[in-house]
């Protein structure tokens, strides 16, 4: 029997889970019941497994089942990025034959999701709008001028943009330079995962604030979920839990939670858009990974996104006091962009939990007889776990594809980590590094 220890304990501030309407009230798990498959976590990933065995298997009984809301996890706390290209890291992976695998499940993964939102009329501020990253200082143009070879190599189209010309875009000059490529989408994160979640096909029974505590393995091949007040028996089990993976007694010591944190504005008024001369619906990385993220959003709300933290117990890692530090940060990064905008106040400041791994390698497959799991997004969760989502339900079934060759030839098994406490305290080392070394690019 596994059992679980940490649950999610995300923050009640997420900007874009504050902006959607209030949902109907949840369906929770109560009572003994069975399935003939099971997914838990209703992420990007969890949703695509359910749908696609649904579509497989429209005789069969499916339940989605979450520990929140749908869209009150991480997934709908990104910066609203569903990039194509490979991760930077990836970027630098020695075989083409690698990196073209991964562009391909990626673009696979933004058609998917470009297909649902337009057959079910998801709202979710849905826009080919390409992707920014700039740089500043020297450090940050070190960095770029390394993306831009290694764009070159990969043969991907990119338009390197001067400072005014970004400029334009943004409304601040604080950038030197940025290289802009055109296979990003934007979105509204949680309002895309909530349609997800509501368009699923009718044989997918979805059950929030349920979160399944202990798995237990039966004989005859079959395990029983047990929650707080029900369970649920069943022969197969999806898990789109992501870093909570680890907390059902699998794939412990090679998963690292790492929380990112964004801040936004209120909507900027007509005035505040003149005084600065920008344009809405757009998205700018940064060069230096660990610099800050903005996005302004159709509804005309910037997003400060930066800082990084070790989270060993997901959010309960996060005080009050430790939340506000970071809100000061981010508005120090706001008004080193737009100091005609010092009176435009955030409005919200929220942190997601992910999972990474020391060798950037993310898990997809079989972790025990009628287990199977995708994770570890290393910090690319809207397309990857999109598409493994998918393929991970075309495994269980046995639909062979080229893309599901594709994505069990670039996964494998995660590195194990340090034990602890030496693990906590060179992750916490190597932010802090990370941060004063592109204090500059903040």
């Amino acid at each position: 029997m596994n059992s679980i220890v940490n649950l999610p304990n995300d923050d009640r501030s997420c900007g874009w889970y504050a902006a959607l309407p209030e949902p109907l009230p949840a369906k929770r798990l109560s009572g003994q019941r069975t399935a003939d498959h099971v997914v838990i976590g209703a992420g990007f990933a969890g949703l695509a497994a359910a749908r696609r065995l649904a579509e497989h298997l429209p005789q069969s009984r499916i339940l989605l089942v979450d520990a929140q809301r749908i869209g009150y996890g991480a997934s709908g706390r990104n910066s609203g990025f569903v990039i194509d290209l490979p991760h930077k890291f990836a970027l630098e992976h020695p075989d083409p034959r690698h990196k073209q695998r991964l562009l391909g499940l990626n673009r696979a993964a933004i058609d998917q999701l470009q297909t649902l939102i337009g057959r079910h009329g998801i709202d979710c501020q849905w826009s080919h709008a390409g992707k920014y990253q700039g740089a500043v200082g020297e450090r940050g143009l070190a960095y770029l001028e390394h993306f831009e070879k290694l764009m070159a190599d990969l043969g991907e189209p990119y338009r390197l943009v001067e400072r005014d010309e970004l400029a334009g875009v943004l409304g601040s000059d604080y950038y030197s330079r940025a290289i802009f490529t055109p296979g990003c989408y934007l979105m509204q994160p949680a309002a895309l995962v909530r349609g997800l979640g509501a368009s699923l096909p009718a044989n997918v029974e979805v059950l929030e604030e349920s979160p399944i505590q202990r798995l237990e393995k039966q004989a005859g091949g079959h395990w029983v979920l047990h929650g707080k007040d029900g369970s649920i028996r069943t022969p197969s089990v999806l898990l789109g839990t992501s870093i909570f993976t680890q907390e059902f007694g699998y794939l412990r010591n090679r998963l690292l939670p790492v929380m990112t944190f964004a801040s936004w504005t209120r909507p900027l008024t007509d005035a505040e858009v003149a005084a600065v001369g920008i344009q809405a619906d757009w998205g700018l990385t940064p060069a230096d990974h660990a610099g800050t993220t903005v996005r302004m959003t159709q509804d005309r709300r910037l997003i400060i996104r930066n800082t990084y933290k070790h989270v060993p117990r997901y959010g309960r890692s996060v005080g009050e006091g430790t939340r506000a530090k970071i809100r000061d940060d981010h508005r120090k990064a706001f008004l080193a962009r737009y100091p005609q905008l010092a009176g435009v106040p955030f409005t919200h400041t929220w942190g997601g939990a992910y999972a990474i791994s020391r060798n950037f390698t993310n898990f997809f497959g079989q972790l025990d007889d009628g287990i199977v799991a995708t994770a570890c997004d290393n910090g690319v969760g809207a397309a990857w776990g999109t598409i493994s989502g998918t393929l991970l339900a075309d495994r269980v079934v046995g639909a062979q594809s080229a893309l599901l060759s594709d994505i069990q030839t670039v996964t494998g098994m995660p590195s194990l980590n340090p034990p602890e406490p030496f693990l906590g305290m060179g992750v916490r080392t190597r932010i802090r590094w990370a941060a004063w070394n592109s204090r500059s690019e903040l």
